[in-house]
This record gives structure tokens, sequence and C-alpha cells, in this order.
């Protein structure tokens, strides 16, 4: 199974070499690696140079952001499964392999989401989240999703429209999980898949732009919703989120609400096979 990978990148030679390192050293036999630079001057080209040989492509010229270059990346693409990881953040050694099993094991799944995880210095990770999200998570404005742990199928991709909302300067992620919600469910897969480096070009003003555009994403869709959608997440957004839990656990157990489903896939030690709960 083919799994086709991007990575965007201008001026951040000091952790680009970690991030491919972490896609190519996993030695995934049907790998599609891309690096898309934007016209780096600090020497990232050099980096990427000293592994052309297992890129399926990369270029170095100016772009127009960071979604443009993914959305080109893209492009140059043939892969069944797709993701893209940013030019400082990381996959864990065991990513590309757990992606493809679950792929191949059920075929009905679109697109899926690891455990959250969060690191600065180095690759290992200093904070866990354990979250699960689906429409009406979002809807209700909890749309907090890790991208570098999000995978899909290149059919959902296309039916979503093929492309990264380049209007969106900082949050086209969040944009793309909202129309891949309006057609596939979520599935969460209880492993870590991928994580954010936190560090000093992401702190500040850039954030508090990437949180501004979310409630701006999210307003949009919400009211593109139909009425029964935002009732339902309207529920989530009244309660505090302890009145929350409680109340879907109750209607979970009583096999109410199951429109309210966040499937988990799950490794069963006893077949060596995964399972969905």
């Amino acid at each position: 199974m083919k799994i086709s990978i991007v990575t965007p990148s201008f001026n951040q030679i000091e952790f680009l070499e970690d991030t491919i390192r972490s896609v190519v050293e996993q030695h995934y036999p049907d790998l599609e690696y891309i690096v898309m630079d934007g016209g780096s001057t600090d020497g990232s080209v050099e980096i990427i140079k000293k592994y052309h040989h297992q890129l399926k492509y990369w270029v170095s010229e100016p772009d127009k952001g960071q979604y443009a270059a993914i959305n080109k990346g893209f492009q140059q693409s043939t892969g069944e499964i797709m993701g893209w990881i940013n030019s400082s953040d990381a996959y864990y050694p065991w990513t590309l392999e757990i992606v493809a099993e679950v792929f191949k094991q059920f075929p009905e799944v679109q697109w899926i989401n690891g455990v959250a995880s969060n690191f600065d210095v180095g690759r290992a990770p200093r904070n866990i989240d354990v979250y699960y999200k689906n429409q009406y998570d979002f809807l209700s404005g909890n749309c907090v999703l890790q991208q570098e742990s999000t995978f899909w199928r290149r059919s959902l991709w296309e039916a979503a429209g093929g492309k990264l909302n380049e209007s969106v300067k900082y949050a086209a992620d969040t944009e793309l999980w909202f129309r891949f919600f309006q057609l596939a469910p979520l599935y969460h897969v209880n492993t870590l898949l991928g994580g954010f480096r936190h560090h000093g070009d992401r702190r500040g003003e850039s954030e508090g732009k990437y949180r501004r555009e979310v409630q701006m994403i999210h307003h949009h869709y919400k009211y593109k919703s139909s009425r029964q959608d935002r009732f339902r997440a309207a529920v989530f957004s009244t309660f505090h989120h302890s009145v929350v839990t409680l109340l879907r656990t109750i209607m979970q157990r009583a096999n109410l609400w199951v429109w309210d489903r966040h499937p988990r896939i799950v490794r069963d030690y006893n077949s060596l096979q995964w399972k969905i709960r």
C-alpha cells in the first residue's frame, strides 16, 4: 500500500533533517516522500540534497505559503494513503507500518488519527493527550485535532475537493477536517503516530492567529450544517465538560445517541489484529 507524505519547509534548517529522517528511516517499502521547500536561504537545500535519493520529488522555489506548497506536493503524489508532516515535527519509528496495517485491515476506514503527542528538544514525547473527536465535537467548537497524527485515503481527499484551502493562512488543516467530517467518521488509533514540536517560532502571535482562524472556520461550518446537527452539537457546548462526559457515558451504555460515536481502533493481543470498538 503506497503512502504519500509531503513536507513543506522554509528556512527550518534547525529541525528539517530530523523531520526527514523520521520519515525515511522507517524504511517503509512503498513510501512516496515529497519535500517542498519555499526557496530557503539557510542551508536547508543542502540538507534536502543529502536525502534526494530517498525522495520521490523535491523542489526549492518561492511559493505562496505552506498550504500552497502542500497542495503542489500532493499534485506530485500517487499514493492511496496521504498525510503531511511539517518541517519541525516528526513521526515515530513505527508510524507508517501501523498506518498501512490499519488501512489494509479496514477498507471502510477513510481517515484516522493517533494519540496526540508533543516534544521540544529531541524526539521523546514530553506530553501525551488522549482525546476523541467526531463531527459534533467540531461543530460545538471543540476543534483540536493533531495534524501530525492524521492520515487519510486519497478517495476521501478527492471527494472533499482534492486540495487545502489556500485562502486560510494558519488553520487550513482544521478547515480540511470539517470537510472530511461531512463525508466520513474519524477513527482513532490507540497509539502514537506523530508529534508536534514546540519551539520559538510557534509561540505568541502566530498561535493567536491560528486560534482566531479556527473560530472563524468553526462559525462558517456550524451555520452550514443542518438544524439537527447544530442541535446535537449544542448539547456538548451548553454544559461543562464533566457533565458532557457523564451524559455521553450514560447514553452510550444505554445504547442511545447512536449518532454520537467515537470509533477507536485498538490492538487485540490475542489475535494479533487491530479491532474496532
